[in-house]
This record gives C-alpha cells, structure tokens and sequence, in this order.
C-alpha cells in the first residue's frame, strides 16, 4: 500500500493514476490530518510526501511518522518543489529514506518507488565489529549491547558497509546498492545518512572512516 500526501490536486491525481496503473495499490490525500488519520487506521509500505503542505508541513508530518517505532520500515520519499538544499537535508535527517525534486517524470519516480520497495535479500543474519552488532533476523542494531534506532536506509547503509569491512565504498556503489540507482554527482542522500548512524552509533561513529573524494569505510582495526 501507498500512501499519496499532496496538495495540489492534479499532481495527486496523476500520481494515483500512475501508481494504480502500474499495480500499486494507493491512496491519496490533500491534507495531513486526513493522512494522518489513515495511518492510525492501516500502515503503509510506502509514503509519496510533499513538504509544501497546509495545516503543517511535510517535515512535521515525517517527524510524526518517525517517533512510531512500528512505522521504522515505512519507506518516505519526499516530494518538494524547492531546490534549497536545506529542505532536502532537513528531510534526510528526520528519516526520510529518498527525495525526489518537482518537477519529474513519471518513469522516474516509480524506479524511485520500485527501489524503496525491492527487498534485498539477507547475505548474513549476524555482523559484529568493534563493539558493533547488527542481528539481521531480528533487525537490530546494538552497540556494547544496548539497541540503536535506525532509520531503514540508515540500517542497510550500516549493514552493507560492515558486510564489507575494510573495503572502502564509493558513493555510487552506496547509493546503487541501497537506493537502487545511480548517484548524479549532487545527491546528498549518502553523505547525510552517514552523518546520521555517526551520531546514533555515539564514540563507535568513528568505526566508520571517510576516504577523501571517494567514499566510506567501516573498519573496527584503526
């Protein structure tokens, strides 16, 4: 199930005529309380946000989905008109998992749905490193025992760069891997998340080390 919040009316009823038709099963509304309301009532597996919204914006209404910890696998991609990166990053640091810039097309944005949704089979149900563990199974993430709260794409970032300790990841190769597309050279999607399981893993943030002009690296050994 998709979930649709956006204003303008032609831009909601050409993203529910594009979903359903290609055999997404959506549902849309024009205000957050609507949204909201629906949410309490049946959990998506996806939600289309736009930040420029009435009664409050898309922000808060992203913050509100985040504080559920039942909805952590809710995958949220933002819809915004504006191109200041402070919106997008706001975005990204309050859990939401892509963005996508109005105006687009429509091919796009269900390779960007297609993504989010795919699920990625489990190479392994248990990683260890330095005093970090990640029980895939159970999806948790610990760090001296104690759990940590990711966000889904902040989980998989954490999760690829462990199953391949020591070897230093591109931003593409990221972005490829758990987005499901290729990095355009300003996409701030990566370097944000990384910033973000830094602060959630505390003095174990360090584990993950960044190679200047090319990417990252979980390695427990330096």
């Amino acid at each position: 199930m998709i979930y649709v919040l956006e204003d303008d009316e032609s831009i909601l009823n050409l993203l529910k005529y594009t979903l359903s038709s290609s055999g997404y099963e959506c549902e849309g509304f024009a205000l957050p309380s609507l949204f909201l309301s629906r949410v309490e009532e049946k959990k998506p597996d996806l939600v289309l946000l736009d930040i420029m919204l009435p009664e409050m914006n898309g922000v808060d209404v992203l913050k509100t989905i985040r504080k559920k910890r039942s909805f952590d696998d809710v995958r949220i991609i933002m819809l915004t008109a504006k191109s200041a990166e402070y919106d997008i990053v706001k975005a990204l640091d309050e859990g939401a998992d892509d963005y996508i810039t109005k105006p687009f097309g429509m091919m796009e944005l269900l390779a960007r749905v297609k993504s989010a949704l795919r699920r990625k089979e489990n190479r392994t149900s248990l990683l260890s490193s330095g005093a970090v563990t990640i029980d895939d199974k159970a999806h948790l993430v610990t760090v001296n025992g104690s759990p940590v709260s990711l966000t889904l794409k902040e989980y998989e970032t954490l999760k690829f760069l462990m199953e391949n300790e020591g070897i230093c990841m591109s931003r593409e190769k990221i972005l490829s891997t758990v987005w499901g597309y290729s990095f355009d050279g300003e996409n701030r999607t990566v370097d944000v998340h990384i910033r973000r399981i830094r602060e959630k893993l505390k003095n174990e943030g360090k584990l993950i080390h960044t190679i200047s002009g090319v990417g990252y690296k979980f390695d427990a050994t330096k």
